[in-house]
């Protein structure tokens, strides 16, 4: 039994020519429900009454269309799309292919085309991922989110700087506050030390996929995965959780945009213009921030662990890389030669690895074996590269100070004009 495959139209008709064929409609009432001429409702009936339902199946069904164009002038249109606009949308695709390539393809067809081939992604493929809100942690502590906002804090009476925010998730409560000149490692260092000090440790930092928390590039092979940052948490039992995006770390996002309203202003009317001057008018800021926008936990249970003899935060707060010594007994280290002393120990580590502590406050410790190796360092006149790569943690120090020269640069080479006194309305 052959099976028929009609559209809903074509069912309708075979219906209405079913009850004209026997007699239940008349031709006039016929040619109002098909909407075709006496004639033409004639035609029809004859093909129902020969080959039945199947005299009214489209004749061209399943074969292609007389206007349908070649696969050659497909394949060009698609390879001139890939290789000049690429990230153009297929209307305005469709606009250039004509203007530029004499190539008259219609904008629907093409935007087929360019579906096909994976050139573009429909609407529905499109669309942003819907982020919907999460329940906030139940316990203080339990939960701290971490990011840094770089910002005219000081609006225009002093430089711009980083605002290193620490943020509970349960209360959001401002748990650390710090102005830093770049958001570096050490800077965190810093701001972490003060944290813990004054709250213990708690059970899992929540930030961005910044360089100082995470491993960002994809062929690194060495190591053990951990940034310095990472490492220092991992040896203080505290977990680190990196987010995919700013919405999955809302909450201190939120609070970035709070601090740029009111802290901007408070610091104005204090007539604050420095980072030290800042700092020291952070605490009251925070606590008065604290009773206006904290909210009550769940859980009155506080997860913050407190500070053992065995965390240790001058060991944890370091930098700490691997280096190999060579057989004269020499290592290399930020573009440094360090020349180790001929001690027992120090013979011992010749063709081993040994390790490179950096202390935040400049001092550099080579360790082998658990044991401190002295040194001294090469000295030797070289020309320095200043297309040398800078280390993460001075890096932005650098840039700092790079942007710090340019605008003073500027400065100097703007024309002198006469000072007229602002207007009200521009006055800060």
């Amino acid at each position: 039994m052959a099976v028929l495959i009609m559209s809903e139209g074509e069912l309708a008709r075979a219906e209405i020519l079913r009850d004209l064929d026997e007699d239940r409609l008349t031709i006039e009432a016929a040619e109002q429900l098909l909407g075709l001429g006496r004639r033409q409702v004639f035609r029809v009936l004859s093909a129902y009454r020969s080959q039945g339902a199947q005299g009214l199946i489209s004749k061209k069904r399943g074969r292609p269309s007389n206007r349908k164009m070649s696969g050659e002038t497909r394949a060009e249109a698609l390879e001139i799309v890939r290789q000049n606009y690429a990230d153009f949308g297929p209307t305005l695709a469709a606009e250039k292919l004509a203007e530029r390539h004499g190539l008259r393809v219609s904008k629907e067809t093409l935007r087929k085309w360019m579906l096909e081939d994976g050139l573009w992604l429909d609407r529905r493929r499109r669309r942003k991922r819907a982020y919907q809100p999460r329940y906030r942690r139940d316990c203080v502590g339990e939960l701290i989110q971490v990011d840094g906002c770089d910002h005219w804090w000081f609006e225009d009476r002093g430089r711009r700087c980083t605002l290193l925010v620490f943020i509970d998730d349960a209360t959001s409560r401002l748990m650390q506050l710090r102005f830093v000149r770049t958001e570096s490692t050490f800077a965190y260092f810093e701001v972490l030390r003060g944290y813990l000090e004054a709250w213990g440790k708690p059970v899992t930092f929540y930030t961005d996929k910044h360089v100082v928390f995470r491993v960002n590039k994809r062929d690194a092979r060495k190591g053990d995965g951990l940034t310095q940052f990472g490492r220092a948490l991992h040896g203080l039992n505290i977990d680190l959780i990196c987010a995919n995006s700013s919405q999955a770390k809302g909450r201190v996002e939120r609070a970035h945009k709070t601090l740029q309203d009111r802290l901007v202003k408070e610091l104005r009317l204090a007539n604050i213009s420095d980072v030290d001057a800042a700092n020291a008018f952070l605490p009251g800021f925070m606590t008065d921030h604290n009773a206006r926008f904290g909210k009550v936990p769940a859980n009155t249970k506080d997860l913050h662990r407190p500070l053992t003899v065995r965390d240790n935060l001058d060991e944890a707060f370091t930098w700490r890389e691997t280096r190999t010594v060579t057989q004269a007994l020499t290592l290399h280290y930020d573009r440094q030669v360090f020349v180790l002393e001929q001690i027992p120990a120090a013979l011992a580590a010749a063709g081993k690895t040994a390790e490179v502590v950096e202390y935040p406050d400049g001092r550099i410790v080579v360790h082998h074996s658990g044991a401190d190796l002295p040194y001294r360092l090469f000295d030797k006149e070289r020309r320095v590269d200043q297309a040398a790569v800078v280390g993460n943690k001075f890096f932005g120090p650098l840039l700092a100070q790079i942007r710090e020269d340019q605008v003073r640069r500027d400065a100097d080479v703007k024309p002198r004009r006469s000072i007229r006194p602002a207007s009200a309305s521009s006055a800060r």
